[in-house]
């Protein structure tokens, strides 16, 4: 059996995780299961799985955790530390799937304790990509992708022909508003961004879809996975969500992966590589589907696109700086405090404002995030002025 941890179990990766795990009881042992503080959610699934250990970040939540598993012998504990330490504990698959930076040092932990560590997030590779390249190198440990677009170039991709590569295509559907004039997005309410036309995510992501965030940081995330430079990587939107990316060949051969717009899709492949898994997934009928549209994004109307490839393009503490500003722009913007389109504006300045040297060390690449979200939330604070 294969031994799983699932960091961040409680949110949308977490539970289609569970639901395949849950298929498949004969195949794999549930090691570890983290949430921030869903009690509820967390000890069920620790109870239905029969986990090892269940963990809260929020460790004033340990209490309640510790009532709601009276009774079972699955352990408990509490605390940033515990799920760190939870991230350590050499499972052979472990799941990173907490939004945001906050997930950056239980990945780079699991990283270092080797085995197969998927990435569901972008920001550890976004913020601190060469420290977890490097551990990953030191560790052994294999990194897969568990995003659809990176888990398509993943699965299209000939890593021994790397140099017979023309372009990566990253496909995005470009979001609820992608038809909008940038005078109507004023007006664009945070029930407005989370309602996805394609695809069931969190708040967080779906605001960055909404954006296009989201594929600017996956343009990021690519860059560090796949060895093919980054002017060869270019961004599509396809409507239909179907085809996930592409890879194109200097033979003029380009290679797709379809699929449902559902990410248990992605997180199958990874639970089952090299071999494959079933999943409750309909067939795709291409018939009913009909056609397949793509268009070029706008970075005009979508200048979230800009930053990201010129933070990319940058290096050393940009891309750091561009993820932590859009993490508390997007957060304001949920809360009410700043409108749609400051969200980039927002990432804008505190790029422009701040332009530390390039971190070398975790500790160094947290000091950096911190210190752009002091920045990043003196920007909103002017907003709402």
């Amino acid at each position: 059996m294969k031994t799983v941890t699932i960091l961040g179990a409680t949110g949308s990766v977490g539970s289609s995780t569970l639901d395949l795990i849950e298929r498949e009881p004969d195949a794999f042992e549930v090691l570890a299961l983290t949430a921030n503080c869903d009690v509820e959610k967390l000890a069920a699934a620790a109870i239905r799985t029969n986990a090892k250990l269940a963990v809260v970040a929020d460790e004033t939540c340990l209490p309640a955790l510790r009532e709601a598993l009276r009774g079972t012998d699955i352990g408990s504990a509490g605390g940033g530390r515990a799920v760190v330490e939870t991230a350590s504990l050499r499972a052979d698959w472990t799941m990173g799937a907490i939004v945001g930076c906050a997930g950056l040092e239980s990945v780079v932990a699991a990283v270092e304790a080797g085995g197969t560590v998927v990435l569901a997030n972008k920001e550890p590779l976004v913020s601190a990509g060469d420290i977890i390249l490097a551990a990953a190198a030191k560790s052994g440990a294999t990194l897969l992708p568990a995003d659809s677009e990176h888990n398509a170039i993943f699965q299209c991709l000939d890593f021994a022909q790397i140099q017979r590569v023309r372009r990566i295509i990253l496909t995005g559907s470009g979001g609820p508003f992608r038809d909008w004039s940038t005078e109507r997005m004023r007006d664009v309410t945070p029930a407005q961004a989370v309602a996805h036309p394609n695809w069931s995510m969190g708040a967080k992501i779906s605001v960055d879809s909404a954006t296009m965030m989201n594929k600017g940081l996956e343009l990021i995330e690519a860059a560090r996975l796949f060895p093919v430079p980054q002017e060869r990587i270019e961004i599509v939107v396809h409507r239909q969500s179907v085809i996930h990316s592409m890879v194109e060949y200097v033979d003029g051969s380009m290679l797709a992966q379809l699929g449902p717009s559902d990410m248990r899709v992605p997180i199958a492949h990874t639970l089952a590589w090299p071999d494959r898994m079933a999943t409750p997934m309909a067939p795709l009928d291409l018939v009913a589907l009909g056609r397949l549209d793509f268009e070029a994004p706008d970075p005009e109307r979508f200048p979230a696109l800009r930053l990201a490839r010129e933070a990319l393009v940058a290096g050393g503490a940009r891309p750091a700086i561009l993820n932590a500003a859009n993490e508390i722009a997007v957060a304001a913007f949920l809360d009410g405090r700043v409108g749609f389109l400051e969200i980039a504006a927002i990432v804008a300045d505190t790029l422009d404002r701040y332009d530390p040297p390039a971190p070398d060390t975790l500790d160094a690449v947290l000091a950096i995030d911190a210190e752009a979200r002091i920045r990043a939330e003196e920007r909103v604070k002017d907003c709402v002025a």
